[in-house]
């Protein structure tokens, strides 16, 4: 096993010449809220236990994550395993991206929203059993201002969410930090006059915000709850799904999901869903994005699909 580690700044990582049966661990150093040396030795456990070979690097930010990952491709790696949540993933299939090297998830994350969609168990043993023992399935890949997205990218109120949802206070609570967030933010929610031209189709409404869905289902954390806010999307479909979502104050923001919970998306003017395969957004004023989770400026986004291209290893 490679172990790197980061403290300071960029590291220089050494790469052994890996066979094909070798694993990559991409371990996201905060993904845990605990201390990392832990959540190594668990990982590196779990691998050893199942008796193959792998290496385990720890980058210091998502530019180095990407390049470790795509050096690991190039050098023709069994699989890419994203030890972290939704934006580890999302690194993971950026730099495999035009490879037959899968990416495996091991959901550390706080949000993992992704091994949701994808059926990946939350225990650390039994997601290692899925990096090792799972199937290989072709999924569509987004493109938002030219970065890959797994899960969906958003410009208004969600991207507000994350955006105040910071690593400081992720670390602190957990997945309570989005929900923190998401009720200070829905207490008053965004407002902008959109502009969507998804394909041929062209909308112009005022709205809280506009999700861009390659996969659908959202889980509140540890609660009990699973919600469907692109009741149509599929991982294989060559199609993103556009919601538009316009509550315009914190009650219709909660009938809004109370609806959602229960799967009634019929016979709401405040709520509207297209597919397209390239979608242009803007917006006055400008709003914030997010893409698969992480802040990521303001709109305009410039978005496209591209049909089964990423690989993911899921159960069996």
């Amino acid at each position: 096993m490679v172990d790197c580690q980061k403290n300071e700044g960029p590291s220089k990582i050494e790469y052994p010449f890996p066979d094909s049966e070798r694993f990559l661990v991409l371990l996201n150093r905060g993904a845990s809220g605990g201390p990392v040396e832990t959540l190594r030795r668990q990982i590196a456990g779990a691998f050893s236990a199942k008796g193959v070979p792998f290496d385990i690097v720890e980058p210091f930010d998502r530019e180095e994550a990407f390049r470790v990952t795509r050096a690991a491709a190039k050098r023709g790696y069994r699989a890419v395993v994203a030890a972290g949540g939704d934006g580890t993933v999302g690194v993971a299939l950026r730099g495999t991206a035009g490879t037959e090297v899968p990416v495996a998830i091991v959901p550390c994350g706080t949000g993992n929203q992704l091994a949701l969609n994808f059926g990946i168990p939350s225990s650390l043993e039994e997601s290692v059993g899925v990096a090792v023992e799972g199937s290989v399935v072709k999924v569509d890949i987004g493109r938002a201002n030219g970065e890959p997205f797994a899960l969906m990218a958003g410009a208004g109120l969600d991207a507000d969410v994350m955006t105040d949802a910071t690593t400081e206070l992720k670390s602190r609570l957990g997945f309570a930090a989005y929900l923190y967030s998401g009720i200070k933010n829905a207490m008053t929610p965004p407002s902008a006059d959109f502009r969507i031209v998804a394909d041929d189709q062209e909308v112009e409404v005022n709205a809280s915000m506009v999700l861009l869905a390659n996969a659908g289902q959202l889980k509140a954390g540890p609660l009990p709850v699973e919600l469907t806010v692109a009741p149509e999307s599929s991982f294989q479909d060559g199609l993103i799904d556009v919601c538009i979502y316009a509550p315009r104050n914190l009650p219709e923001v909660a009938g809004l999901l109370w609806q959602v919970a229960r799967r009634q998306f019929a016979g709401n003017e405040r709520m509207i869903f297209l597919q397209a395969r390239k979608i242009r957004i803007e917006s006055d004023p400008p709003v914030a994005i997010q893409i698969d989770g992480e802040p990521r400026g303001e709109t305009p986004i410039e978005a496209e699909i591209e049909p089964l291209g990423g690989r993911i290893l899921v159960p069996r």
